[in-house]
C-alpha cells in the first residue's frame, strides 16, 4: 500500500544474493517483518542469523515456524529488551564472545503509540526504545562491526550494513523536531503519536550521522510502508479515532502484507552501495522500494543530526567500556 511509481523493482528470491559466510542480527525478529527478513535470509544460505526479541519462548517459536519452510536455517535466538539496557549489554556481550562476525545489522523492532511510560534507565518509553536501545545495541557491536568491515585476503571487498526501520511518520514530528527536555520525561503532552514520531525522526537523523563517523559502513534508514503488523494493532496509547480507524482499515484488509512490506529493508541490505541515485547511499533515508529524497527538512537538519548524535553519545558514556 501507497508504492511509489518510482520504486525500485526488488524480488527477495532472485535479488538477495548468496550470504555464504554472513552473520546477521535482526532485533524483533520473532514478529512481522523481522520475522519475514529472518525467512526470507534464511533462503540465501547465510552463516548465521541472530533471531533478537524479548520474549526467548516467542523467538523459538518463530524460528521452529521458520524451519518448517527453510530446514537447517541457521538461527541463533538472542534475548534481547531495548528498553534495558542490562538486558542490551548482555546481549551484545552474548555476540560478541560467539560470533566472528558481523555483516548485517537490522535495527527492526519498534513500538508505536505506547501509553506514557519510561525506559528502565529512565528515558521517554517510545524514544527510549525505538532509538536508545539500538544506539547502544550498535555502539556495543561497533568493534564486531569495524572488524568485519577490515579488508582482508580472504575479504578484500567487505560489506557491512545497518539498516534501521524509521517511518514516514517522522515527518510529522513537532517543532523543534527533537525535544530534547522531553527525551528523559513521560512527556504525556506530546501524545502518544507525537512521541512515535519524535523517536522515528531520530532513528533517520542518527542513521544519518552515523554513516557519516563510520563511512566504512553502509548505514540506511527506511520506512517500510504501512504494513500488517503486530505494531498498528498495539498502539495502545493511540487516539480512539486512530485506533478505530485502523481497526476498520485492518478489517478490509486494505495493509500491506508483510512479504511485501519487508522489501525495503532488505533491498537497503543487499543492494549495491552507491554514489549518486541509483543504489544505496549510505545515511540516506528511503521509502518503498528505494525511493530517496523523501525525508523531513528536519530529518536532513545536519545540525539537528550533530546534537542528537552527541547527546545520544554523551548519553551512552557510561555504559560502553
Amino acid at each position: 500500500m501507497f508504492w511509489s511509481n518510482k520504486s525500485v523493482p526488488f524480488n527477495a528470491a532472485k535479488d538477495i544474493p548468496p550470504l555464504d559466510g554472513k552473520v546477521i542480527l535482526i532485533t524483533g525478529g520473532n514478529v512481522g517483518l523481522g520475522k519475514q527478513a529472518v525467512l526470507e535470509y534464511a533462503r540465501h544460505n547465510p552463516r548465521l542469523i541472530w533471531l533478537a526479541a524479548r520474549s526467548v519462548q516467542k523467538a523459538n517459536a518463530a524460528a521452529d515456524e521458520i524451519r518448517l519452510q527453510v530446514p537447517n536455517a541457521p538461527i541463533q535466538v538472542l534475548e534481547l529488551d531495548l528498553a534495558s539496557f542490562a538486558s542490551i549489554k548482555e546481549a551484545a556481550a552474548t555476540v560478541l564472545s560467539t560470533s566472528p562476525r558481523l555483516d548485517i545489522l537490522m535495527l527492526n523492532a519498534g513500538i508505536m503509540a505506547a501509553p506514557p511510560g519510561l525506559t528502565a534507565d529512565g528515558y521517554e518509553l517510545q524514544f527510549g526504545t525505538n532509538h536508545m536501545g539500538h544506539a547502544l545495541l550498535t555502539k556495543l557491536l561497533l568493534p564486531l562491526l569495524t572488524r568485519t568491515a577490515t579488508p582482508d585476503t580472504t575479504n578484500p571487498r567487505p560489506d557491512v550494513r545497518i539498516i534501521t526501520l524509521s517511518s514516514h511518520g517522522h515527518v510529522y514530528a513537532s517543532k523543534p523536531g527533537i525535544a530534547f527536555p522531553t527525551l528523559k520525561t513521560r512527556a504525556e503532552p506530546m501524545g502518544a503519536l507525537g512521541r512515535y514520531y519524535q523517536s522515528k525522526l531520530a532513528n533517520v537523523l542518527w542513521a544519518r550521522q552515523l554513516a557519516r563517523a563510520y563511512p566504512q559502513f553502509t548505514v540506511a534508514s527506511i520506512h517500510p510502508g504501512v504494513v500488517q503488523t503486530n505494531l498498528l494493532e498495539n498502539a495502545a496509547g493511540a487516539p480512539a479515532v486512530v485506533r478505530a480507524i485502523t481497526k476498520v482499515v485492518v478489517g478490509l484488509g486494505l495493509l500491506t502484507p508483510v512479504e511485501q512490506g519487508v522489501r525495503n529493508q532488505l533491498w537497503a541490505s543487499v543492494a549495491p552501495v552507491r554514489d549518486g541515485e541509483s543504489g544505496v547511499v549510505s545515511g540516506e533515508y528511503y521509502e518503498p522500494v528505494g525511493v530517496a529524497g523523501m525525508g523531513s527538512r528536519d530529518g536532513r537538519d545536519e545540525g539537528l543530526a550533530r546534537r542528537l548524535w552527541e547527546w545520544t553519545e554523551g548519553e551512552l558514556e557510561g555504559h560502553v567500556v
